[in-house]
């Protein structure tokens, strides 16, 4: 499953970029552009195939849902 995300990762979002140095300023804009990405395309729009074809997000949401109403029939 990881080599999966780092697959996407690369192909989705890595390759299509230019980054011009190494230094800590491309870095430290590296590491949030590579966050905002995971949060914002990958949880939360992308589909993923071993959920049901549903993002992250939501599935997290419905499987919320679920364990609530099973407490509260509990």
């Amino acid at each position: 499953m990881a080599e999966s995300f780092f697959a996407t990762l690369k192909t989705e979002f890595y390759y299509r970029r230019v980054w011009p140095t190494r230094d800590r300023a491309t870095r430290d804009r590296a590491t949030r552009e590579v966050g905002a990405w995971i949060e914002d395309r990958y949880n939360r729009r992308r589909r993923h195939s071993s959920i049901g074809q549903i993002s992250p997000v939501d599935f997290e949401l419905q499987y919320s849902l679920e364990t609530a109403e099973v407490q509260l029939a509990a």
